[in-house]
């Protein structure tokens, strides 16, 4: 079971909120899964848009690969200091690539930069997500989620 962005963020708006700002503090890291099962780590800017969490990536990177190929992903937002000032958001869940123009164009309008025409786009949908703080940060009331409602595919 996934949940897009927009579903997480109804049940929880301010885990959502929390985890936005977050993983907009560039940069975010995302883990995918090599075919050897071996995990493969990458720095990324998130989009946040048409209702959903999105990545646009070069058409060769190995992540996409990834993404293609299992589906699976975590992603942590980078912390400025080893005391983890700001706080942490951790998400889970599938990714899948995107060909829809209607889509595509809405998430380059919500985008931090300017998406190349080559990158391809893939939607983040959410198994699971949490946060943690040490005392610098104001936590959400709910620092943990889990997606519970029923089937979705990433990218639907």
């Amino acid at each position: 079971m996934v949940a897009r962005w927009s579903e997480f963020a109804a049940q929880e708006p301010e885990l959502a909120a929390f985890g936005e700002e977050r993983l907009q503090a560039a940069p975010a890291y995302i883990a995918t899964l090599r075919a050897s099962g071996a995990p493969r780590v990458h720095p990324v800017t998130p989009v946040f848009g048409a209702d959903g969490m999105y990545l646009f990536m070069e058409p060769t990177s190995p992540k996409g690969r990834d993404l293609r190929e299992r589906g699976w992903f975590a992603m942590h937002n980078g912390v400025p200091d080893s005391d983890g000032t700001g706080g942490e958001f951790w998400i889970a869940g599938r990714g899948a690539p995107l060909d829809d123009p209607t889509t595509r164009a809405a998430v380059v309008a919500a985008a931090s930069y300017e998406p190349d025409d080559r990158y391809v786009l893939f939607e983040l949908a959410l198994t699971e997500a949490r946060c943690n703080g040490y005392g610098d940060v104001a936590l959400p009331s709910v620092t943990r989620w889990r997606e519970t409602s029923g089937p979705a595919d990433a990218g639907s």
